[in-house]
């Protein structure tokens, strides 16, 4: 097994960031949540699975993708006695360096790994079959169709979320009072257009006459800085969409949303943005509060808590693991009231969906 030289190391101590977990990666959110994350994983002692959390390009405090997994870590920790240590991405990285940061983790002794992130996907297929003693997991991953063939302790955890998306689109068509929605995405990758088309779907379903604007951060799908860590560039998107008429946007661009939110805050009355992930009502600022109509639920934090503790009943399962409505993997959320009065049809739609008689498109191009 390849190990690395003590100059080498010193050369990826700033690449890899490795840090305790009550170290705080992120930025704090506003009601504290980044720092009861820190607290909880500081404070873990218990004897359960030591695990190695590697997370995206912008990193916990993004009240979205990367905190949504460190919330499942919080769970893990009171539930099955886990204690865990963070590896924080840089921009602009390349598979090398994210595949040392796994390899080091490993070494470390943590077990599982556990990527956030697609884009670490080609690194965990090569540093799984090296490391067999070590499980391996990749948020939204595609790693198990690389490897040549099929590894024990490699595991994709991924998620339906043109079906969440579908079911925020009807709540966007409903609402919508200009016949005029948007839609912010990160990169213009596979991933994040399943999100697109979802939305699109649902938009339609209800009413095909209503105008949807779409644009992405960046056409590079491998560009997680430009598209998922991008305030001002989703501030910037969103300005767009509601100075050309649009009243609600939907983002699913990470912490490039945080602009999105404070587009909609600037734009005022009658104009709604919906959050995506984890439900961002609860943690953007009060005063852009009462502009998230909704956000479509991803239970990343669901994932990597069913995953940890698999491990801890040493019954962790390898390939495709998928959320979907029916496993409650994906959804829709009601804080705020503001989609009390529509939720029986949301919900109408769901039972369609989990019975097979709405199949949600996962490419935009195939929205009729």
């Amino acid at each position: 097994m390849r190990r690395l030289s003590k100059i080498a190391a010193v050369a990826l101590v700033g690449a890899l960031a490795l840090t305790g977990c009550g170290s705080g990666s992120g930025s704090g959110d506003s009601d504290g949540g980044t720092k009861a994350a820190e607290d909880a994983c500081k404070a873990a002692n218990g004897d359960g699975p030591k695990v190695g959390l590697a997370y995206d390009v912008g990193g916990r405090g993004d009240q979205s993708f990367n905190d949504s997994a460190y919330k499942g870590m919080e769970q893990a920790i009171d539930e099955v006695g886990a204690t865990c240590t963070e590896a924080k991405a840089a921009p602009k990285e390349n598979d090398t360096i994210r595949a040392e940061r796994l390899r080091t983790l490993a070494e470390g002794g943590f077990n599982p790994v556990i990527a956030i992130g697609f884009i670490y996907s080609p690194a965990a297929a090569t540093v799984a079959a090296e490391y067999p003693d070590t499980n391996f997991a990749v948020i939204d991953g595609y790693s198990t169709f690389l490897t040549k063939k099929p590894l024990p302790n490699l595991t994709d955890l991924v998620f339906s979320e043109e079906q969440g998306s579908y079911l925020v689109g009807i709540a966007a068509a409903l609402k919508s009072k200009a016949k005029h929605v948007g839609f912010v995405g990160g990169t213009h990758g596979d991933l994040i257009k399943k999100f697109e088309a979802g939305y699109t779907a649902g938009v339609k379903s209800v009413d095909p006459s209503i105008k949807i604007d779409v644009q992405y951060l960046t056409e590079n799908p491998d560009d997680g800085e430009a598209g998922f860590e991008n305030p001002t560039g989703g501030k910037d998107a969103a300005t767009a969409m509601y100075e050309a008429g649009a009243d609600i946007v939907y983002h699913a661009a990470g912490k490039s949303g945080l602009g999105v939110f404070d587009a909609v805050e600037d734009a005022g009355d009658g104009k709604w943005a919906i959050g995506v992930d984890s439900d961002q009502y609860l943690t953007v600022d009060e005063a852009q509060k009462p502009h998230i109509l909704t956000s479509m639920l991803k239970r990343i934090d669901t994932a990597v808590f069913d995953y940890v503790k698999s491990n801890a009943d040493d019954a962790v399962e390898p390939g495709e693991k998928r959320y979907d409505l029916k496993s409650e993997g994906v959804g829709y959320s009601k804080s705020g009231g503001f989609v009390d009065d529509i939720s029986g049809q949301l919900d109408e739609a769901a039972e369609k969906i989990k019975s097979g008689e709405i199949v949600v498109p996962t490419d935009p191009a195939k929205v009729k």
